[in-house]
């Protein structure tokens, strides 16, 4: 019976261009999106933007536009990142559209009995859009760690969300997975911050401060601040509250968010949702963040990702492998020019690109390129499935890999070329070459299969390549590439 799936990606703001965890937030969202359309699932993929709010404005003011004019400018590099990494996004938003601005103030008004006036004096983080304890101001010397700018000192009157109001309600659902966070550490971890209740939460500012945002309903003196207004994007993409079909995709299954938004995700979004009594997510997939050489990624060290520079040189699938391989789904990983290329041309090209071209070049030496019948691939795919419901894709394409190594072990072991010489003359010996290459056939059929949501152009190659009755020729899969490692087929220079 076909679900009606929906997941999310955390919008990013427009005042820079995208980097590599937006990248992975699409790549993450694509792959369950195909795997779940394999399962025949209809899904939903939203994707957006983040428009509103200082950092847009200055940013704006910079350049001599105002601030929508700016993003007007801007979303579109969004949109053609998620196409860069093969996204198959059915939903975009902008947080400047008209529907959504008049769907947060109708989401404020429904809060209004969880809202209250304040006075906040304490510290702030314009990088973050985010106010800061004084422990944590502490803890950071005074210094954001992650956009390296000292933090302000404010005093000023705000509306405050009472998110305090649910935290019993927040807790028994993380608890009981009512809503899951994974990987089970990161739960753990937002449990420990939540240990003395959730923190209600500013969400507006005084229009002198803020300018550029939605304005509070029936105070024009105050502007909505960035949480509230972008954390309902989730459900005013699908057309809440107007469009009662929301509710036929609502509430999602996965929300794929970074490490370093779980806070609001896991204690301000549920808080909203209970509020305007919504159901809770299911799921949100916590991925960490992606190291260079075990550095953190900085533009003044001038280690930047470019995924672009990465799907240019060496082809998308070659990008959506790596990432999906070698980086681990629910935690940190790191990126290296060196293991990239060594997992192209290792595992890419000789491994599974190496193995389609024998088996291929076999079947058309052998058997005049006639394939016969195909046997089922063997390999044990439960594990497969496992990780793949457990949002682990890094231990998915583990698996996928033990069916790729035991066919070229296969080949090394039976040599094929072997039995060929004495199919001439032994009809036994020409029925066993006919069954090893049928077998070694099914395994790459079940292996396309497998990598259909991982690498869609690689698998729809092998599976034309094989599937109907005679071999066609798809080219060399993955051709070498020595840009920054040593070739090892270079002559070494005699001493």
């Amino acid at each position: 019976m076909t679900k009606q799936l929906y997941i999310t990606t955390a919008i990013p703001y427009v005042n820079g261009k995208p980097h590599i965890g937006n990248a992975l937030d699409y790549l993450y969202a694509d792959i369950w999106k195909r795997y779940q359309e394999q399962q025949g699932n209809e899904v939903r993929f939203q994707m957006g933007t983040d428009e509103h709010g200082n950092k847009i404005a200055a940013k704006a003011a910079e350049l001599g536009l105002d601030p929508q004019a700016y993003t007007d400018q801007m979303y579109g590099n969004f949109v053609k990142m998620a196409s860069k990494v093969g996204a198959g996004f059915t939903d975009f938003i902008r947080t400047t559209d008209q529907q959504h601005q008049a769907a947060v103030q109708y989401i404020w008004q429904k809060l209004q009995p969880y809202i209250y006036k304040s006075t906040y004096t304490g510290w702030y983080c314009q990088g973050c859009e985010s106010f800061i304890t004084d422990k944590e101001a502490e803890a950071n010397g005074g210094v954001c760690p992650d956009h390296n700018q000292s933090y302000q000192r404010l005093e000023e009157e705000n509306y405050y969300l009472k998110s305090s109001a649910f935290t019993e309600q927040i807790r028994a659902a993380i608890e009981s997975d009512e809503m899951q966070i994974v990987p089970e550490f990161r739960k753990k971890e937002f449990l420990e911050l939540i240990k003395d209740g959730v923190q209600d939460v500013s969400i507006s500012r005084p229009r002198k401060n803020l300018s550029w945002g939605v304005p509070v309903p029936g105070d024009d003196s105050q502007v909505m601040y960035v949480w509230l207004d972008a954390l309902a994007n989730y459900i005013t993409v699908l057309g809440y509250p107007n469009n009662p079909k929301w509710e036929e995709f609502w509430p999602a299954d996965v929300q794929v968010i970074g490490k370093d938004i779980l806070r609001f995700h896991a204690g301000i979004w549920p808080a909203m949702l209970l509020g305007l009594g919504i159901e809770l997510p299911k799921k949100l997939l916590v991925h960490g963040f992606i190291n260079v050489g075990g550095a953190k990624i900085s533009k003044s060290v001038g280690n930047v990702v470019d995924p672009g520079e990465i799907i240019d040189t060496y082809g998308l699938d070659a990008f959506r492998y790596f990432f999906a391989r070698h980086i681990p789904t629910q935690d940190d990983g790191d990126f290296t020019w060196e293991k990239f290329e060594n997992a192209y041309n290792g595992e890419l090209g000789n491994d599974l690109g190496n193995l389609v071209q024998r088996v291929a070049s076999m079947i058309t030496r052998y058997q005049a390129g006639v394939i016969g019948d195909v046997t089922s691939g063997e390999h044990d795919i439960r594990r497969y499935h496992e990780a793949m419901e457990a949002l682990e894709y890094n231990k998915a394409m583990d698996e996928i890999w033990i069916s790729v190594r035991a066919a070229n072990k296969l080949i090394e072991t039976v040599k094929p070329w072997e039995v060929a010489k004495k199919a001439k003359e032994d009809p036994e010996a020409a029925a066993h070459l006919a069954d090893i290459l049928q077998g070694l056939v099914g395994t790459l059929l079940q292996v396309s299969g497998l990598l259909r949501p991982f690498l869609p152009d690689t698998a729809e190659k092998i599976h034309a390549l094989f599937s109907e009755g005679m071999v066609k020729d798809q080219g060399i899969l993955f051709p070498k590439q020595y840009i920054h490692t040593e070739d090892p087929r270079a002559k070494k220079p005699s001493a």
